[in-house]
């Protein structure tokens, strides 16, 4: 008979999301899907996804009109990415952890074995993506991304 995983708290989904940075070159996107098995994430749903540029503006639309926001919204336009909705007893700040700081310049000085320190290039393209809220309704963009995935291959 199969083995029942318990755990002694509830278990927490958290969108992660790997950038087109990231999904070009197949070694990183390799690594990063590594780390999050062997950090005990159970991998819920993954979808690889192509954002039109109305995507990525609706996605991002808490930035609008800050300095990177165009930038960003070009960026996660310009190829494929690959999303992961991920459970843990605590998912939202191990995967913040895992990712490390936004700027890669911090990442590699301070967490150089975070994700951002390891593949990240600049901030903006940094690899990952990763709500930084449990709080349900910040984490409102994220639904229609976490409702349209796919269960993983078995």
């Amino acid at each position: 008979m199969g083995a029942v995983l318990r755990s002694a708290r509830p278990l927490q989904l958290t969108l992660a999301m790997l950038k087109p940075d990231a999904v070009a070159h197949p070694l990183v996107l390799e690594a990063v899907h590594e780390t999050i098995l062997n950090n005990k994430f159970l991998i819920v749903r993954t979808k690889e996804l192509m954002w039109r540029r109305e995507d990525s503006q609706r996605f991002y639309q808490e930035h609008s009109g800050r300095f990177f926001y165009q930038r960003l919204v070009e960026f996660m336009a310009s190829g494929p990415m690959r999303a992961y909705i991920l459970a843990h007893e605590d998912a939202v700040a191990r995967w913040r952890s895992l990712m490390g700081p936004t700027k890669v310049y911090r990442a590699r000085n301070t967490a150089p074995d975070s994700i951002r320190g390891a593949y990240g290039l600049t901030d903006t393209r940094n690899t990952t993506h990763g709500s930084g809220s449990s709080n349900p309704s910040r984490q409102a963009p994220f639904v229609p991304v976490l409702y349209r995935l796919s269960p993983p291959p078995l």
